[in-house]
């Protein structure tokens, strides 16, 4: 199946050069005791690590950096209930413009925190995906600034995909890709980048159960947003865009179901064994790994963590 969104390998080394002056190089990480335990090689690439804590800010940051002259001094404006939002804020400041951000209620307070500490104008609205983007919308017509949508922007998918060119070079290679999947931005930007490196590599998604529009949009074989998400992984509330689904049809294997048990039980293992702060979208990866080992074992396998911004007041001895 061919899509019609063109994003190519060589879109994804463009946004890498783009990105360079200001987007960390994040390090690749092993673990002796998760290598046996999931009976594989494990390249965990911390994007936790990243500026502002996640893997959104490679795509904010191309997304940024794309704009001509003469537009970009109109400013950007996104939804978010978090990474996202705290991204575009930050990639704002690295240019000198204004960034709004609409925010949904009932989003992670440490995240809203940092999209203000970033120097954004937070606005806030219902916690529906319609009421986010009307409330863009309006923000978007009010102050001229461009949309930087969290994951159907090309600009946005191809920084993400950055993030497995980087992991690739890194690890000499691997047999598979694994990434989270919420808006599948990060899904589909990796895997148009791993493929294009690598014909012949396997590419999978995991998602939480509570969660599943990717899931069954891939079950189904068409587009399915019929949900409301109830899952601990907020970064992964997003409904799958249009053109991302389109893109991971094209180029990713599988997607892959944990519970909610299952993601905590992995972002445990993933402080302990690699003394990493992670948060539990970035624990899917593991969690989908240790359920679904036919994918993975005996092979090299590249492992997404997507970021780590943990609200830390929701931690019971801290707060």
């Amino acid at each position: 199946m061919e899509t019609p969104y063109c994003i190519t390998l060589a879109d994804i080394r463009d946004a890498a050069a783009r990105i360079a002056p200001h987007a960390q190089v994040t390090p690749v990480l092993r673990s002796r005791s998760l290598d046996q335990l999931a009976g594989a090689e494990l390249f965990f690439k911390c994007e936790q690590l990243q500026r502002m804590g996640a893997f959104k800010f490679r795509g904010a940051c191309n997304a940024v950096w794309s704009l001509p002259e003469d537009v970009a001094r109109r400013g950007v404006v996104t939804h978010s209930s978090g990474n996202h939002g705290a991204a575009l804020a930050l990639a704002a400041s690295t240019r000198g413009i204004a960034c709004h951000v609409v925010v949904p209620e009932g989003a992670v307070k440490a995240k809203l925190a940092a999209i203000e500490r970033y120097g954004a104008q937070l606005h806030p609205c219902a916690a529906t995906i319609a009421a986010r983007e009307q409330t863009a919308a309006a923000v978007q017509q009010q102050t001229g600034a461009t949309l930087v949508h969290p994951y159907t922007d090309t600009a946005v998918i191809a920084g993400q995909g950055t993030t497995a060119l980087e992991l690739l070079q890194q690890s000499g290679g691997v047999d598979v890709l694994i990434t989270p999947v919420g808006g599948g931005g990060l899904s589909s930007g990796c895997a148009i980048a791993a493929r294009g490196l690598q014909p012949g590599i396997a590419v999978y998604a995991a998602e939480p159960e509570g969660a599943p529009d990717a899931y069954e949009s891939f079950r189904r074989g068409e587009r399915f947003t019929d949900i409301v998400p109830l899952t601990i992984a907020d970064g992964l509330r997003g409904t799958i865009g249009a053109i991302n689904f389109a893109l991971m049809r094209e180029h990713v294997d599988a997607v892959l179901p944990i519970s909610e048990a299952q993601i905590v039980a992995a972002m445990r293992l993933i402080w302990e064994r690699l003394k990493q702060v992670v948060e539990p979208s970035s624990a899917t990866v593991l969690a989908a790994i240790l359920r679904h080992p036919q994918h993975f074992a005996g092979k090299r396998v590249g492992v997404v963590l997507s970021g780590g911004n943990v609200d830390l007041d929701a931690l019971p001895w801290l707060s």
